[in-house]
């Protein structure tokens, strides 16, 4: 492992919502993190606010990733740019042996998975953290106690569920480009079937079969409608300006948000899938994107001959059910932070990896096996046949840190 400094010199290649969260997380852990660059094609917009709010330091800002990696002595850069170039840029930083925290998923279209698994192969010990903090949650570590402790005996079957009520940013922000997500297994499934495999440990999955549906967020509005310029902003559910909203916005004021209802929405708005696992035994997962209010859920569970393990995020709880024993477990918890916790694990697991004095949590091979599953399901939903989940001929992963 490379040892470093004490001081930890970050940089971003770009700087969205997500990276920013880490790299104040990063910070916050630890006063000797620091931010000392960003390459992002909107540095002037990203200057001004970090001004706005007062930021201490001012890092530098680079109009590309290449300029700031040949121009600065790094030890971790945090990649969030847009899904897209995931793949590309960790490419970029992994060839000059920085470390890597990388936002899901790790690519996107086969091409830039099978580049980035062969880059990764090559470098055979590749320093990345990969951004899947619901396996590193206190929901799951809990259920992962209890399920290798043997106490519901071995998983038999696995249920899982994603209903988003936030949908309205796969179809109203710039998500909607199916072109930059490649639909939404990739963009929320590979959070679940991580989390799925962490807990199942050794049981590789083989095979997936795969549906997807378009059915709400469909219409004939024209395309580039922003809600703004919508007649029907007042009473559309999924305009900013609603009454049913929090907090509505006036008629009078400026909304970025397009038309969820127009033609030149992408993206699917529910889909389930079907996984085989090496055992023989199978996993049921689903996702919609128009559930709302308190139907908002993300769970999952695990059941064996002796019990059921099941949990969910929005209420922050899991149960055990003890099958012979007619006996309910009920473990709540609080205030557990961003992703239920497992945002201030791989914070700290990237800050570690680093300085050489731990191994990633949320290793490469994970995420390339999941993005791998999310392209079969995708696959699939488009030719409404099983899929194989294995790797081309001279290419297999050995699977770390699960």
């Amino acid at each position: 492992m490379k040892s470093i400094s004490t001081q930890i010199r970050l940089g971003v290649i770009g700087y969205g919502a997500r990276a920013r969260h880490m790299v104040q997380t990063m910070c916050a852990q630890d006063m000797d993190v620091r931010l000392v660059a960003i390459a992002d094609p909107q540095g002037d917009a990203i200057r001004d606010r970090m001004r706005d709010v007062g930021e201490a330091e001012m890092p530098r800002f680079y109009a590309t990733a290449d300029e700031m990696l040949n121009g600065e002595p790094l030890d971790g850069v945090v990649i969030g740019t847009r899904c897209s170039l995931h793949a590309a840029m960790a490419i970029k930083v992994l060839s000059r042996d920085i470390a890597v925290y990388m936002e899901k998923p790790v690519a996107t279209t086969m091409p830039d998975l099978l580049a980035l698994y062969d880059c990764c192969a090559f470098l055979r010990s590749p320093r990345i953290v990969v951004s899947f903090p619901l396996r590193m949650s206190r929901v799951v570590q809990l259920a992962r106690q209890i399920i290798t402790s043997g106490k519901i005996g071995e998983v038999e079957q696995v249920r899982a569920w994603t209903n988003v009520p936030y949908g309205n940013v796969y179809f109203q922000t710039w998500y909607r480009d199916e072109s930059e997500t490649q639909g939404l297994f990739l963009q929320k499934a590979t959070h679940d079937f991580d989390y799925i495999n962490y807990l199942l440990g050794d049981n590789r999955p083989r095979r997936i079969s795969a549906m997807t549906a378009k059915r709400v967020f469909q219409g004939n509005h024209p395309a580039g409608l922003r809600c703004m310029d919508c007649p029907e902003r007042k009473t559309c559910f999924e305009s900013p300006y609603h009454p049913s909203r929090a907090e509505p916005l006036p008629l009078h004021q400026p909304a970025p948000e397009m038309c969820a209802f127009a033609v030149d929405t992408g993206n699917e708005d529910s889909g389930s899938a079907l996984i085989e696992y090496e055992s023989g035994m199978h996993a049921v997962y689903s996702q919609n994107f128009y559930t709302r209010g308190k139907a908002a859920r993300r769970g999952a569970s695990f059941t064996g001959y002796h019990g059921t393990v099941e949990f969910d995020w929005y209420p922050e709880n899991l149960k055990v059910y003890l099958h012979h024993e007619n006996r309910v477990e009920t473990y709540d918890f609080e205030d557990t932070g961003g992703h239920g916790g497992g945002d201030a694990v791989l914070a700290t697991n990237f800050l570690e990896v680093i300085r050489g004095e731990a191994e990633s949590v949320s290793p490469i091979e994970n995420g390339l096996r999941n993005t791998l599953m999310c392209l079969k399901a995708k696959e699939s939903a488009a030719t409404r046949q099983f899929q194989e989940i294995e790797w081309p001929a001279g290419r297999g992963v050995t699977e770390r840190g699960r």
